[in-house]
């Protein structure tokens, strides 16, 4: 269970250099951050023993063809809107499930396994559910990897960079697990730092072949992520922008906000508001600073509906605690 616990200015930076580079050694961190050594792992170890920062691994759509990534928007009666989120969030397949708005809607990312559970889900059961009342679904057809080494603005660009952060495979192919990447993707998320020989030791293959191994899926099949209540870190505000763009646009669009430092995900989806983007920032003036300044200079830009983030209860796959 995660231990909410106030955190001061070194532990956020060094909670930022995991969410940046989440596999990053103690001598990497305290290199980039002008620290030693023993301090970096004097105040991390704590941290990721108490669950307060968690690395988990996220699995990659475009190397398993199989997997649907799905982005639902559902209106629910308030007053069982917490019961719906619960047990969306209890679902293995949910990414992420957040409270919008005024209360009453409820954000979901899922990971389905197929056409017929996704078809299963939209067609029987979310209509067998009578606390919801109706639901928008948008397939991400392309999500941009560059939020990956967000740093919330805690650290500088020259600090990230000497972090030495690992970027994804530019072109992710379709692959074939096999027993042994199960059982590694399985370790690795519930471990994303786990040695080599942890890993080696629960997929039930020597600490080389796990090196081998893991080293081939991780930036590939799968993205390792950090995980931390980014209140802890100054973040007082989040939100999603539903955004329409003009087609010819997306891609030159989508890879630009994506490298705005308050940008934590963007993603190219189905339906009328064709770029799914969320951002973390510091209070309310920053946020109308984002959607007044720096939208406002990307013309291609039509309309923003903006979703504030009332509540998380799951991120990266990871459940939140109550």
């Amino acid at each position: 269970m995660i231990v909410r616990q106030l955190l001061d200015e070194t532990d956020r930076r060094i909670a930022a250099a995991l969410l940046a580079v989440p596999l990053a050694s103690w001598r990497e961190v305290a290199t980039a951050l002008s620290l030693s050594e023993r301090t970096v792992v004097r105040r991390a170890g704590p941290l990721l023993h108490a669950g307060t920062i968690r690395v988990t691994a996220v699995r990659n759509p475009r190397c398993f063809p199989g997997l649907v990534p799905l982005a639902l928007r559902i209106r629910c009666r308030p007053r069982q809107i917490l019961t719906v989120a619960a047990a969306l969030a209890r679902r293995p397949d949910t990414v992420w499930v957040d409270l919008l708005g005024g209360g009453d809607e409820l954000s979901t990312v899922l990971f389905l396994d197929g056409p017929e559970a996704r078809n299963t889900l939209l067609l029987r059961d979310l209509p067998a559910t009578k606390a919801v009342d109706s639901w928008t679904a948008h397939t991400l057809l392309q999500a941009s990897p560059v939020p990956f080494g967000w740093t919330g603005g805690l650290l500088t660009a020259a600090e990230a960079d000497a972090l030495g952060r690992r970027p994804l495979t530019a072109m992710p192919t379709a692959l074939a697990p096999d027993s042994v990447d199960n059982a590694l993707i399985q370790a690795l998320t519930a471990n994303g730092r786990a040695s080599y020989i942890e890993l080696g030791r629960q997929a039930g293959i020597t600490p080389l072949v796990a090196r081998r191994r893991s080293d081939r899926l991780v930036g590939h099949a799968v993205r390792l992520v950090a995980e931390v209540d980014l209140a802890l870190l100054g973040i007082g505000c989040e939100a999603l922008l539903w955004i329409q763009v003009a087609p010819g646009a997306l891609r030159r669009t989508a890879s630009k906000l994506s490298n705005h430092p308050r940008v934590r995900f963007a993603a190219v989806t189905t339906g009328p508001a064709n770029l799914l983007v969320a951002v973390a920032a510091e209070d309310l003036d920053a946020l109308y600073e984002l959607l007044t300044d720096s939208l406002d200079a990307v013309k291609s830009v039509s309309a923003i509906e903006t979703t504030p983030i009332l509540r998380t209860f799951k991120r990266a796959g990871l459940l939140r605690p109550a």
